[in-house]
């Protein structure tokens, strides 16, 4: 077994802007070949730095998106597509509205669909995942409760895209976000854990102390469905990038 590359960095930028240099290369020598680069993509704070030095990339060094296709990890069930916490609008407002992607090429879970359409989009998911080639790139981060994507404790290593139910730590770190506990979805659609470890590349991002015992969790700890993330230790190519503080329980 391959172990996961650990990354530290002084600050979250600095992590950010040597990530965006490896994606950039991607992206640019995926154009050059004449083929597209397929990202999955992530959202809450975590990620913007790197969203922040993609935009950059874009507007000052000429990057384009053009042959990039994006699949996000999840979305929340049950909000209007243009609610401000929605990630339909937190990746538009904050990475989509500022470069050249195709509207077409952008992908994210649909959370506005009913209870008995959710399995056929879910598995449609999947299949335009793998018409397009795969994920070459994932990006992640982690939860409270070791998750990645909305990946709660017990979801299996195979697991698909699918419908979920989240868990009362998670709605409990949102909470602020969305005035309140009681204004927190209680489900989403999320990538499979099976999903997300098909990818050819996966790097995670965690900034600060509060992180720093989950990621022990995942890094040290037994590989098991309670904590999602442990799965990334088989993964054969797969990078944790952390700032100090994250990485300050790994010894």
């Amino acid at each position: 077994m391959i172990a996961p590359s650990i990354c530290v960095f002084d600050s979250a930028e600095d992590a950010a802007r040597e990530l965006a240099r490896e994606v950039s290369g991607l992206i640019r020598r995926r154009a050059a070949q004449g083929r597209n680069t397929v990202l999955g993509l992530a959202t809450g704070n975590t990620p913007l730095p790197f969203y922040q030095e993609l935009i950059r990339l874009h507007r000052r060094e000429g990057l384009s998106f053009a042959n990039v296709v994006s699949f996000n990890l999840d979305e929340y069930l049950g909000l209007a597509r243009e609610h401000p916490q929605t990630y339909w609008s937190f990746m538009h407002r904050n990475l989509f509205d500022h470069i050249d992607v195709p509207a077409s090429n952008i992908h994210l879970p649909d959370g506005t669909l009913t209870e008995a359409a959710i399995p056929a989009h879910c598995a449609e998911y999947e299949t335009l995942i793998g018409d397009a080639g795969g994920l070459d790139f994932q990006l992640l981060g982690i939860g409270g409760t070791g998750h990645i994507g909305f990946n709660e404790p017990g979801s299996p290593k195979d697991s698909r895209t699918r419908c979920v139910r989240l868990d009362a730590i998670t709605r409990r770190d949102a909470a602020a976000s969305f005035g309140g506990l009681d204004q927190v979805p209680t489900h989403a659609i999320t990538m499979g854990c099976g999903t997300i470890l098909a990818a050819r590349r996966i790097v995670l991002l965690a900034w600060g102390e509060r992180k720093a015992a989950i990621l022990r969790a995942a890094l040290r700890g037994p590989i098991t469905e309670q904590v999602s993330a442990s799965f990334l230790q088989e993964h054969s190519n797969t990078a944790f990038y952390l700032d100090r503080d994250a990485a300050s329980a790994l010894g």
